[in-house]
């Protein structure tokens, strides 16, 4: 506990999932938390257990809803020491029936609007020494099938996590990515059912198949990667970058 006390953390996909797992365990590590998604009310029920948190509803495929995110979180609470860019879109589908609008909507969720946030964020990121964490996934180092979409954009992810450490190294910004396998989420489960389909098997049947290939047996948890990234964000962590 406290252990991000006076800290500002500004969380994306905070409605759902990995997003509002995190805006949770912030705040109760003493973080104040300002969270966007583009639901309006999941997102308001989950800030009802953010002490202290606000939020705002934000589509981060905006570069103009990027900026003026970061500027009512820091006009809200004064500064910005955490970006946490945890909202993620995933949608499997044959790579032969693409349309250009899956391609754009891939790499627009998953990497275009990370970037539009780091850019818009980093002046205060800069004045305050603070951390950038990027949720990418294990399709970033790796490919998945029916996934050429969320695989190019979550390496695209990686890419501009080492980039921007690199480039920042000498000024007291840390910025790190973390990337999951299967975490139990709604988007996870949804993309068990069309592995399912895919198949031609049952729910039960392709989880089975999908958890031979994870070391654990099992899905992560959400707050398993939130302790995560609380961790690379904390003092704990002050001499992790480019990871």
């Amino acid at each position: 506990m406290g252990q991000l006390s006076g800290k500002v953390a500004l969380v994306t996909g905070a409605s759902a999932g990995l997003g509002a797992a995190t805006a949770r365990l912030f705040a109760e590590l003493g973080a104040q938390v300002f969270g966007i998604a583009r639901d309006s009310e999941r997102i308001a029920e989950v800030f009802a257990d953010v002490p202290g948190g606000t939020f705002a509803a934000v589509d981060i495929t905006s570069p103009q809803a990027c900026a003026d995110a970061v500027a009512d979180c820091v006009a809200h609470f004064g500064r910005l020491d955490v970006l946490a860019n945890v909202a993620g879109f995933h949608q499997m589908r044959h790579s032969a029936t693409m349309t250009d609008d899956d391609w754009e909507r891939d790499l627009a969720v998953n990497l275009t609007g990370p970037f539009y946030l780091c850019r818009a964020a980093l002046p205060h990121l800069l004045d305050s020494g603070g951390n950038i964490v990027n949720v990418s996934s294990i399709a970033g180092v790796e490919g998945e099938v029916y996934s050429a979409g969320y695989c190019a954009a979550k390496h695209g992810l990686v890419g501009l996590t080492r980039a921007l450490a690199i480039e920042f190294t000498k000024d007291r910004l840390r910025v790190n990515a973390i990337c999951p396998g299967w975490v139990d989420t709604q988007m996870a489960r949804d993309g068990l059912q069309g592995m399912a389909q895919g198949m031609g098997v049952g729910f039960d049947e392709a989880r089975s198949a999908a958890m031979q290939a994870v070391p654990l047996g099992r899905m992560s948890a959400p707050g398993d990667i939130a302790g995560m990234v609380a961790w690379l964000v904390s003092e704990d962590a002050r001499g992790v970058t480019g990871q």
